[in-house]
């Protein structure tokens, strides 16, 4: 029998090769939904195989997705929290950095995860309390040592916009926030920060943050788990940090300060 992370997984790597069919070095044709985000037919198609897959295997289960149904339902049952494609607006203009993430939330809490980003050829893969993994091998996050050369702070475009931010880390934007919490995972990044994140941004990236023993938790705000029942989670954004040990995470809280 198939386990939901085994699914997830082949699952992720399909809705991959689905947008790679989609994708174009000179862009992709594009428009903007309601919100001011952007959107391409890209999206529908992935959101489609998603769902449909889902229902099939696991009938009865909930689905709460950006291009989707976007309320919770009860949460005393599985619902699975998808972002069919991720950097969207990297995917528009040609860019490589984007990608599906897939989770399972039970009991309100992420317990599988799958993250895959096609033009890199990057599986990310959780399972809650076995670890984080990248293309099957472990990862964990990376602390800053003293004399290191180098070390950088991953963050979105928004964060300039509506915080100072006084971290003398390197700061990186990525146009993904999925791929943000891999970084910080994997230990590429020792800190995060994103702005204005969503439920579906978060979900894959928050069980594979904490099974590879880092620190994720919210800026400012409520917590985005457990999810609550019935609530539409459009309009929620829910600022985080993510960063490789507890005193990197307090420094973040001191240093980055609203504008």
């Amino acid at each position: 029998m198939t386990t939901p992370l085994q699914f997830a997984t082949q699952l992720a790597q399909e809705t991959g090769e689905l947008l790679l069919g989609h994708f174009h070095i000179k862009g992709t044709p594009a428009n903007l939904k309601p919100d001011q985000t952007v959107i391409t037919e890209a999206d529908k198609a992935a959101d489609k195989l998603i769902s449909d897959s889902i229902r099939e295997a696991f009938p009865g289960e909930k689905i709460l997705s950006e291009e989707g149904d976007t309320t919770s339902g009860q949460t005393d049952q599985p619902i699975w929290v998808i972002d069919p494609l991720d950097g969207t607006t990297n995917f528009s203009l040609g860019l490589h950095i984007w990608g599906v993430s897939i989770a399972r939330v039970v009991e309100g809490m992420p317990e599988t995860a799958a993250l895959y980003f096609p033009m890199l050829r990057e599986l990310y893969t959780s399972q809650r309390n076995q670890g984080a993994f990248l293309n099957n091998e472990p990862v964990h996050v990376k602390p800053f040592e003293k004399g290191q050369p180098a070390a950088f702070i991953t963050c979105c475009s928004r964060t300039f916009r509506h915080y100072q931010v006084n971290l003398r880390y390197k700061p990186r934007v990525f146009g993904s926030a999925a791929y943000d919490l891999c970084l910080v995972a994997r230990g590429a990044a020792i800190l995060g920060f994103q702005a204005q994140p969503k439920i579906w941004d978060l979900a894959g990236g928050w069980l594979l943050m904490h099974e590879a023993g880092g620190i994720i938790e919210a800026f400012e705000g409520p917590m985005p788990f457990p999810l609550i029942p019935h609530k539409d989670y459009d309009p929620t954004f829910y600022p985080i940090i993510m960063a490789a040990d507890d005193n990197l995470a307090k420094k973040a809280h001191t240093k980055i300060t609203t504008l």
